[in-house]
Parts: structure tokens; sequence; C-alpha cells
């Protein structure tokens, strides 16, 4: 007796179909389990006997076979439980129905209940591309599953609910997505009302969230740097639909999806420490899965106090901050994750952070202050689109009662920014000015002839690189397209000149 069931592995970021095969043959009862299986794939057999024995239907007492193909890919995780459950009662007759157009995917624990596993939303996608009708999901995972449109998802927490549907004696309603439903995925959002004075670094910002530019601050400790980058989340510009499914893949394989959240819809905001590892930034494991770079697709990585991180953890997003995307190569497998993500850095500008300070003097020994700016690399720092000083408030700004602007009316404009670039760069897949290619910057960032000037002027009295002739562009254009021009004026040029000019008073002395 044979059956054939399908179901879906992971590899990276991209799902592949499984045909779990089971075989009914001649001898001593015991279990075989091929195909390439991890432990916890082996450990299995006795999931699935527990759970159909205490599901009250009958394990067979014979020679049981099961495959899971392609032979040739390395099958991980806990998902195989539940269809290696069905083909085995498939084979042996306790199911009669055709499941030709039925994929399954889950964990089972000893008692019969069907348990949440991580990538369910890519393996989903993938079963609608192979022609699978209907995909049978743990509960826990229902949620993201229904973003998926033109497939039916059955969510399902018991071994014996899945086959009294199956055999007709009970019917399950296909779960369904709701556009509408509540977004639990943060708690409200900070907001820009609260800081008080820091007009140049409050714009600084909200240029960096209208084009996606990476922004490095730089200022005494106490001056708001960290309060400013955590309000950045809430001027970010909304969220599409094709960047949600984006993210929320990653967070699926991750396994950070929040519980009860289906899609997330507000840009993610990761923050590690400053002890974390070039693995946990980049990716890792024995088979690769997303790192901090890679969870804030689509969002913010936000790097405090920049000089502590470890000098291999800061030159490990060199690569990835260039190319939107980071290549993970272990023995086992070599993966690509997506990490098109703003970088936000702040740091003080030296070891006591008091360097410059208008009112305090700087306690550091001589050489520190220069040594410690040391551990930010000069290709890092070129990197970073917009570069700021945060000085610090004076009492009268701070106990000024003019309210600040809110996030909400900053937010408008960076909305209104942001669709004219999508607008602009319609149909090359790249939806902001600080993802341009070299060819878009020429095509769509040409100044006026006396912006040309000045900025020629400025490219040979500073110094610039090439990349940051590019980013200089690009700024200017976000800044252009914040005030509706569509040209790039000189003004335009001298803001994003002046954004890009603070190296020169910190690094090079």
């Amino acid at each position: 007796m044979f059956a054939r069931i399908n179901s879906m592995g992971l590899f990276g970021i991209d799902s592949y179909m499984v045909g779990v095969e089971v075989d009914y043959g001649q001898g001593l009862p015991r279990v075989d389990l091929v195909g390439l299986p991890d432990t916890a794939v082996n450990e299995s057999r006795n999931r699935v006997r527990s759970a159909i024995k205490n599901s009250g239907y009958s394990f067979p007492q014979s020679r049981i076979t099961i495959n899971l193909s392609p032979a040739d890919i390395r099958k991980e995780g806990p998902v195989y439980d539940l269809p290696i459950l069905i083909a085995i009662l498939r084979a042996g007759e306790q199911l009669r129905c055709n499941l030709d157009d039925c994929a399954f995917v889950g964990e089972l624990s000893l008692d019969g209940l069907v348990r949440h596993v991580n990538g369910v939303l890519p393996m989903v996608i993938r079963a609608k591309k192979s022609g699978i009708k209907r995909v049978f999901v743990p509960a826990a995972n229902a949620l993201e599953s229904s973003v998926v449109k033109g497939i039916e998802i059955y969510a399902v927490e018991t071994v014996s609910q899945v086959i009294k549907h199956l055999n007709g004696e009970e019917h399950l309603t296909p779960v369904e997505f709701d556009s509408l439903e509540e977004n639990h995925f943060s708690a409200p959002l900070p907001d820009f009302r609260d800081v008080m004075g820091q007009q140049e670094a409050r714009y600084a910002l909200e240029i960096a969230a209208a084009g996606g530019h990476n922004i490095i601050m730089i200022g005494p400790p106490g001056s708001g740097k960290s309060m400013l980058a955590k309000r950045l989340p809430s001027i970010l510009p909304d969220m599409t639909f094709e960047e949600s499914l984006q993210t929320t893949e990653l967070y699926s394989i991750a396994g950070a999806l929040p519980e009860g959240v289906s899609l997330i819809r507000e840009r993610p905001f990761r923050a590690p420490h400053h002890t974390v590892s070039p693995a946990g930034l980049s990716g890792g494991g024995a088979i690769p899965r997303p790192g901090e770079i890679s969870l804030s697709h689509n969002g913010v990585l936000f790097l405090d106090e920049l000089p502590e991180f470890s000098r291999a953890s800061m030159e490990v997003l060199r690569q990835p901050i260039e190319d939107g995307k980071v290549t993970i190569s272990r023995a086992n497998a070599s993966l690509t994750y997506p990490c098109s993500a703003m970088i936000v850095c702040a740091m003080n500008p030296c070891p006591c952070g008091f360097r410059g300070h208008p009112k305090r003097e700087c306690t550091c020994p001589d050489g520190s202050a220069k040594r410690y700016l040391a551990r930010v690399s000069g290709p890092l720092l070129d990197r970073m689109d917009i570069h700021i000083e945060v000085p610090p408030v004076d009492f009268d700004k701070l106990s000024s009662k003019v309210p600040s602007e809110c996030s909400a009316d900053i937010k408008k404009r960076v909305n209104a920014a942001r669709k004219i670039q999508q607008e602009r760069l319609k149909g090359s897949g790249i939806s902001c000015n600080a993802k341009m290619t070299p060819a878009m910057t020429r095509e769509f960032c040409r100044p006026t002839p006396q912006a040309m000037v000045m900025l020629e002027n400025v490219f040979e009295k500073l110094d610039f690189s090439a990349r940051a002739y590019d980013k200089i562009l690009r700024v200017a254009r976000t800044v252009a397209d914040l005030e509706g021009s569509e040209t790039i004026e000189t003004s335009h040029i001298a803001q994003a000149v002046q954004f890009r000019s603070l190296d020169r008073k910190f690094w090079h002395k």
C-alpha cells in the first residue's frame, strides 16, 4: 500500500514542494525515514505514532518506509509531522479522499495537537504557484497564511479535526484575510512632539524618511540622538502591500512574527545591542536564518553607540548596505536574504562624549578621541547619506511652551514625497531615491546648470568620493521632492552638501 502527500520545505526565503511518500511492506514492524532528514525530522516518527494512537486511530503494525522527496535536499524541523501522519493513514486506507490538490504542514504533540511552525507564509505562496488548491496549517499560523489570495487555507488544531474534515464527518471553513484587521505589531509610536529644539536634526530625519537615506548622528550624551531615532518610525512612509508581504515572510521564517498578526503593516525598527555578533547582524546558523539587518528589511536598523560595536560587526554591514541583500555561506548551504533597510547610527564624538561641547570640557587623554572615532571605518562612514551633528539643547528651548510639530504632520509631507518617487520609479522595483542605481541617478537627478557649478566647486574643495557624489545627488532629489520641485536647484544641492560635510569636522583634522 502506497500513498503520497504534498508538503513544503524551506531553503532560505524560498520554499519548495516536498512529497511525503509512505509504503507498507512485509517484515517486522518498524519505521524507516529517508530523504536526508535532520534529527527533528527523524524524531517525527515517534511523535506521529503517539499522535495517531492518542487521537483514536490505529497505527499499522507493519514495515513502513517514509520518503521525503526530493531526496537530495536536507529536510529540517518538525514541519513534516502532519503530512507524515496523513500519508500513513492514507496508505492504510483510514483516509479514502483524494488529496492530490492538498498540502499539509504542522508539528504534532503526542496527544494529537497541531503546533505552530516557522516559515508557513512562503510555503503557502509556493503551494499556490505549484497549483495546490487547499493547504492545512496549524491554527497558530492561520492569520499569516490567509494573506495569500486564490488558495484555501484551513486552520487545524488537532489531528482528529483534520481527519474528520477529510472524511466528510466535520466541515472546516477556510480562513479569510481581513484587510482591516488591527495590527498588534507594536505599541503606539513615540511622537516627535516630545522633541524640543533640534530643528536641524528633525529636518534631517524627515529627509532620511522621505528618501530612505542612511543617516548618522553625532553629539554629546543627552542631546537627544536616541530619542530622535526612536521617533523615526512615526514618520516613515506607509508600507505598500508588497513591502508588507516581503517583511512578513522574513519574520515568518525567523519565527519572529508577533502572535495575532497576519501582516506586518508598520515598518520594522530593529535596535540590536552593541554586543551583537556579526552573525547576529547578518544572519547565521547551520541552515542560515535571517539576521537583524534582514529583519529590518523595508524598515530601520538603528545602531546606537556605533563605535562600541565590534569592528567585525560594523564591517559586515558594508556590502549589505550597498547591495540591499546579504549572502550567507555555510558548509550546508549558501543563502541570500533581502535587507533593503535604512541604517540609522548614533554616536558620541569621543569616549567622554564632550568633545566640542560649548560648556563642558572634554576629559579624554590626548589621542583617545581620534582612536575612538577611528573605530568607525571610512568605507562605512562613506555609506551614510546624511551626517548630522546633534548639539546640546539649551534651557529656553527645553522649557518652551510652544509645542513642537507632531509626527502626523511630518508624515504627511513624507508620504507625499515618497508618492512622487514611486511614480517616478514605477516598474523598476525601487520605491525610494536612496536605492536608485547609478543609471537612474543620472536620469532623474539632474541639477540646474547653476546647481551643477556649485556641486563641482564643492566636490573639488572637499574631495568627495564617487559614492558621495551620487549620494549628494539623491539627497538633493529628496529635498526637491519634499518641496514639490521637479528640478534640483542650488538650494537643494547646498542642503545635501551640508549633510555630507560633518565627517570633515570630526575625522579629517
